[in-house]
């Protein structure tokens, strides 16, 4: 039988950072799934497609424990994506601009947009800002309804893809609402935060 992911708490975060530095797959929660979240470098993010089944032209987000780390993974922030972040972060929207291009060479897709968020959750916020911004994913196999659970993640995924599940308190189980704002505005898709609040603080 194969082992399980090892299961800490979120009082380890430093063992969180190790594992990270590592190389390593780690499940996290967040403010609305748990999350596979790897360094954002060649082997782990490769993992991460690997253990999603996840087709690589489909870019991985970014996770970021605050505005100033947005300099590390965007070549711009438009006035739109401004306005949102301002209303909505720390929370639940993902807003796809462009990406630097050694960040977006990295995570798949086209290689020009990234997504990027920062989470309503201290944990995850405390993680990226020891690590630097994360490759994160909702943790399931492509296709299937993400985790919302440390046990969930656990019966989902084996130690050889995932090292480490941090079990914390998570999100209801709806994905992040994503909008691209590489041009005007649009929905890419909508979750946790209703699209006519988007469109509002849009003016």
């Amino acid at each position: 039988m194969t082992p399980s992911p090892l299961v800490v708490g979120v009082d380890e975060l430093d063992r969180v950072v190790d594992a990270l530095r590592a190389g390593s797959v780690v499940a996290i929660p967040t403010d609305t799934v748990y999350g596979l979240a790897a360094a954002l470098e060649p082997g782990p993010i490769a993992a991460v497609f690997e253990a999603k089944g996840r087709p690589g032209d489909l870019a991985l987000p970014v996770l970021v424990g605050g505005r100033p780390q947005l300099a590390q993974v965007v070549a711009s922030f438009p006035a739109a994506a401004g306005r949102l972040a301002d209303r909505f972060w720390p929370g639940p929207l993902t807003i796809v601009v462009a990406a630097k291009k050694k960040v977006g060479r990295l995570l798949g897709g086209d290689g020009r947009t990234v997504g990027v968020r920062w989470p309503d959750h201290p944990f995850v916020e405390e993680l990226c800002l020891a690590t630097g911004p994360l490759a994160v994913t909702s943790a399931n196999a492509h296709g299937e309804p993400p985790c919302s659970t440390a046990s969930a993640v656990g019966e989902r995924f084996d130690a050889a893809s995932v090292a480490l599940v941090v079990d914390g308190h998570g999100g209801a189980g709806t994905p992040s609402t994503v909008v691209d704002c590489t041009r005007a505005p649009r929905c890419l898709r909508e979750g946790a935060l209703e699209w006519a609040l988007v469109e509002s603080a849009l003016g």
